[in-house]
């Protein structure tokens, strides 16, 4: 047999990585998977080629094959490792996020993310003026009255926002906390069109905040970016902030999704 070649190996490798990619951007509506054909519909590829990769795929268990619909499937094992390095890049480059925002605008940053009906802040970066702050990581927020809350939410129905918040009690927590679930949807709904939420005194008295989301390979929300500071300091700024929050949610997102070893601002 004739030893692959370096461009071969790249070529098959590239070839391969493209299938796992459609996985991950086409998910099949079938529970049981894609066809081939299927896939190679949706790649524009010949059949045979595709069914080559697919066979390799299953054998080095990056995907299953059901026997008897002879469809594929992502493997546990490969979303489980994809969710771990998912994990730990959001933690390095969100810190590089974080700081950059912290930067332009002079303010506390954070990152956020969904735990039940509560935004949880993971990683946070303050100015030097500002260190002697108390830290809020590990520090939950009703997700109804966070600036996290709402863009962690981005992408929920209605049906889906009611479902995380069915349990919760709309308490005032400052003079403009959402009432019900129905002001929170209006208030939702009006970030959306934004591409970021504003949240001014919802939390606490005083407190003026904007987040954008953040997402995985999955094109799925898995984190906010947040600034967060004095309503008389930030309000006026709004606008520079929301940039910085926007462009650094952006960049956060691409890093997740890049197969380099090590991302790099652009």
């Amino acid at each position: 047999m004739t030893p692959m070649t370096p461009m071969t190996t790249d070529s098959s490798l590239k070839r391969g990585l493209a299938v796992l990619r459609l996985f991950a951007q086409h998910p099949p509506q079938d529970p049981r998977g894609h066809t081939a054909a299927e896939v190679a519909a949706l790649l524009g590829r010949e059949r045979s080629q595709v069914s080559r990769i697919l066979r390799s795929l299953d054998t080095a268990r990056f995907l299953r094959r059901d026997p008897a619909s002879l469809r594929y499937s992502v493997a546990w094992e490969l979303y489980a490792r994809a969710q771990q390095i998912t994990e730990a890049r959001l933690r390095r480059d969100g810190r590089t996020a974080l700081e950059g925002v912290a930067a332009d605008t002079g303010e506390c940053a954070y990152l956020g993310v969904l735990r039940g009906a509560s935004s949880v802040t993971i990683l946070e970066s303050m100015p030097p003026a500002l260190s002697s702050f108390v830290s809020w990581v590990g520090r939950a927020y009703p997700a109804y009255c966070s600036d996290a809350g709402q863009a962690l939410l981005f992408d929920a129905d209605d049906t889906e926002v009611a479902a995380v918040l069915a349990r919760t009690a709309f308490v005032r927590h400052g003079p403009n906390t959402p009432t019900d679930l129905d002001d929170f949807l209006a208030r939702l709904a009006a970030a959306r069109r934004r591409g970021y939420s504003v949240v001014d005194q919802e939390a606490e008295p005083g407190l003026y905040s904007l987040a954008a989301p953040v997402r995985d390979f999955r094109g799925e929300i898995v984190a906010a970016v947040q600034v967060v500071g004095p309503r008389r300091r930030l309000e006026p700024t709004t606008e520079a902030c929301a940039d910085s929050v926007v462009r650094w949610s952006d960049w956060l997102t691409a890093a997740l999704r890049s197969t380099d070893q090590e991302t790099r601002r652009d």
